[in-house]
This record gives structure tokens, C-alpha cells and sequence, in this order.
């Protein structure tokens, strides 16, 4: 009996998950993970928590467990990065991260005793590099997805500075962050208990805003001031690192700085470019005739958009020069560092890039596109608060008809569809 309630519980789990945009497939490599991160008991009891940030009041409502009890657990659970906890104006509100960006490397993002960390970065590669159903997933089903590329500063053109906007800049993302956390790269992290990883630094992972806070809070990321922070943005610089972060223009909370090699989302943009599994910049480098075939923009590129082609020249035939595969580049303007004669320099794509408002509307938007806005709307089987459904709402009204279709459909609620009709769509 105690072994099948232990599986009825991660099992539960998994399902509450999966409620999310950004679920996970369940796996008994899943499960393996699920049972080295949580105990029995608490993912039983996380099962039932809410999408939407909730208080210790409701938890303990859910649970039908004495206030000081359901505390002391969410405190407990916060402690070790399973929840965020969010402190504004003295009320604490709890949040279920996704497992990514969220729990997954939030295990990863220290040094632990507590947990076995090799064991789980076996577990995590297993799970995310050989099984391919969760990556395929998180990066690839719809149109919006949970990341987007920022660009590489120093090589933006003067021409060009006026058009790049401020939510396109990771060092206005630095400049105004009301707290800024760094801790150690998950991917190369895991690489390293695998014997894999790269020489590119791991101190480096930044986090931002309300997760900042409470990673730093419980000891998962130490508190740097802002110059500290832009002074790692440009070691990662300096170390050809892909500035990838979350896909919203506003309280941005997350920005990896990733290299080729290990980083899930950049290894995820080689096995799935014909999908445009991350929001790439607005930008293409250009490679001019003064290209002399050195190969440098070719070794530092992230996803193998830059090859080596012959150049044609009778005089020289064993000539090359670099040729760029657009649909396979990001625009991070790595390649454009490194190449020493000019022959390669930042232009606008011929069209912009969308990027979501905030984490609210990119939500929601995932959700229509995988068929989840119910679990949205009708949480726990209750009807959203009225603010949050006009929330919602207020995204849906803002977005295109065919959305907005989607939308209607999968909710099939009488109500959005006067909405929509009053709204003239």
C-alpha cells in the first residue's frame, strides 16, 4: 500500500505539472528525479497547489492542515528552491516554479550535500539529451517560447544603437532589476559531474527581480550590486557566452549565459532549428567581400549557422569565406567579436522579432498555443479571481484573431465569446 501511494503521489505530481505551459513527459527517469528533489509527502501535497501565486492561508486551506504546519512546510520546500517565495509589503505569496526554467536548475545552482548531485545530473542528462520528448516539448510545440536570445552589445553598430530597444539590452535588464543573484551555470554544473563540461566559467548565471530575492534569500544565489553584475556580463563577453534569457519585456527574471557546448537551450537550437525553438535578436551579421576565410566566426558560433565556403577567387582556389545559414542564426552577434578584419557587422532582420509584454502574457499565449488555457482559467476546478481573469482576458482581447479563435475553443466559454464580440473581433 505504501508503495503505491508513493506512486500515486509523483504521479500526481507529474499531472500538476503538466497543468503548466511548460509541462514535463512523464518517465520513470521523471520519476527518479521528482523522488531525489522531493519526498513522498510533499509531492502529494505540492500536487494540489494552485498555478497561480498563492498564501500560506490557501495552501492550508488546500491541505486541510493547521496554519503553523503548512508554514513550516512551504518554508521548508522554499528553502531548498522548490517553491519561490515572493515577500512584498509583508505578505509572502508562494509560487510553483516550471521545472524549467525553474527547479530543475535551481537544484544545480550550488554546491549540496543535501542531494545527490551527480546522480541527478546523470538523471537530468538522461532525461533531457537521450529521452528528447521533454526538450522537444519545452522548446519546440507553438509559436512563443520560454527564451529569447539578447545581443551582444559591444559589436552593435553606432548606426544601429538608436534602434536597439531597452528590453533587447541584457545590461538594462542588470541596470534595473530591483535584486541581482548569481550562482553557478546548471548546465555546465552538470557537465562537470559528467566529466563534460567546457572551460567557460560557471559563476555566472544571473537571476533577477522577485526569483533573485528569494534564491538569495535561502543561500541558492549571493547578492551582487549592479556593477558587479555588468562586470560579469562583459567576462561573459569576453568568453563568447550567449546571453539567453526569459522572453518578456518587462521584470525579466532569468539570463543564462550560455555557451554551445553544454546549455540546454543552445544544444536545443542545433537538433531543433527548423523549429525556431528560441527567440532569436532582432539581427543577422553580414559578411562582407573583405572576408578572408580565417575561420574564426565559425569555431565561435553557438549553433552552426556560420560554415566555411570556397570564395570562388581563380586566383586563390583554395580561398574560403565565412557564409551565414539565416535561418539557423540567433543574431547574438558572437561571431562578429571575433572576427579580426572586419569583414562582419550587425544588420537589422528584415522582420521584427515579438517579444511578450510580460510573464502574464507570455503565459497565456503558450498556453492557447498547447491547448492549456483552461488549466489557466479554471485552476483547482476555481474559477480564477476576478482581477486575474480580467488579466488573462486582457491578453486574449490583445492578441490576433486566430488566437484569439484558439482561444475560444478550447475554453468553449459563452462569456469570452460576447467579449470578443463586443470588442469588435
Amino acid at each position: 500500500m505504501a508503495h503505491h501511494l508513493q506512486r500515486s503521489g509523483y504521479s500526481k505530481l507529474v499531472d500538476r505539472l503538466n497543468r503548466f505551459p511548460q509541462g514535463a513527459p512523464p518517465s520513470p527517469l521523471l520519476n527518479r528525479i521528482l523522488k531525489i528533489l522531493f519526498t513522498e509527502k510533499e509531492a502529494d501535497l505540492v500536487s494540489l497547489l494552485p498555478l497561480k501565486p498563492f498564501t500560506a492561508d490557501k495552501a492550508a486551506q488546500i491541505w486541510q492542515l493547521p496554519l503553523s504546519e503548512t508554514e513550516k512546510i512551504l518554508d521548508q520546500l522554499a528553502s531548498r528552491a522548490l517553491l519561490v517565495d515572493i515577500v512584498q509589503n509583508e505578505c509572502t505569496e508562494y509560487v510553483l516554479p516550471p521545472p524549467m526554467a525553474g527547479f530543475f536548475e535551481f537544484s544545480m545552482m550550488r554546491i549540496r550535500n543535501d542531494i545527490d548531485q551527480k546522480t541527478l545530473s546523470e538523471l537530468f542528462y538522461q532525461y533531457l539529451n537521450e529521452e528528447d520528448d521533454f526538450i522537444r516539448d519545452l522548446f519546440t510545440e507553438g509559436e512563443t517560447q520560454l527564451g529569447r536570445v539578447f545581443v551582444h552589445e559591444p559589436v552593435i553598430p553606432e548606426d544601429q544603437v538608436i534602434h536597439v530597444l531597452d528590453y533587447e539590452k541584457a545590461s538594462e535588464v542588470i541596470n534595473t532589476a530591483s535584486h541581482r543573484g548569481i550562482s553557478l551555470c546548471y548546465c555546465r554544473h552538470k557537465m562537470d559531474h559528467l566529466n563534460r563540461a567546457c572551460s567557460a566559467p560557471q559563476d555566472i548565471c544571473m537571476t533577477f527581480n522577485t526569483s533573485a530575492a528569494s534564491l538569495i534569500r535561502h543561500g541558492h544565489a549571493r547578492e551582487v550590486d549592479r556593477i558587479e553584475c555588468l562586470e560579469l556580463l562583459h567576462q561573459a563577453y569576453e568568453n563568447n557566452l550567449v546571453q539567453f534569457g526569459e522572453n518578456i519585456r518587462k521584470n525579466v527574471n532569468f539570463i543564462c549565459n550560455c555557451c554551445g557546448c553544454c546549455c540546454e537551450a543552445m544544444l536545443a537550437a542545433q537538433r531543433f532549428s527548423h523549429l525556431s525553438p528560441v527567440h532569436t535578436t532582432n539581427f543577422l551579421p553580414e559578411v562582407s567581400d573583405t572576408c578572408n576565410g580565417c575561420g574564426k566566426c565559425v569555431s565561435a558560433c553557438p549553433v552552426e549557422a556560420m560554415v566555411l565556403v570556397s570564395a570562388n577567387n581563380p586566383h586563390k582556389p583554395k580561398l574560403k569565406r565565412a557564409k551565414l545559414y539565416e535561418e539557423l542564426c540567433l543574431g547574438c552577434g558572437v561571431c562578429v567579436r571575433q572576427c579580426r578584419n572586419d569583414a562582419l557587422e550587425l544588420q537589422p532582420r528584415g522582420q521584427r522579432v515579438i517579444t511578450p509584454l510580460d510573464s502574464v502574457h507570455r503565459t497565456v499565449v503558450m498556453a492557447i498555443e498547447r491547448g492549456k488555457l483552461s488549466d489557466l482559467l479554471f485552476d483547482n476546478r476555481v474559477l480564477f479571481s476576478h482581477r486575474a481573469l480580467a488579466g488573462v482576458f486582457k491578453v486574449i482581447l490583445a492578441l490576433p484573431p486566430v488566437k484569439q479563435i484558439m482561444a475560444n475553443r478550447q475554453i468553449k466559454s459563452t462569456y469570452l465569446e460576447k467579449l470578443l464580440h463586443k470588442a469588435g473581433y
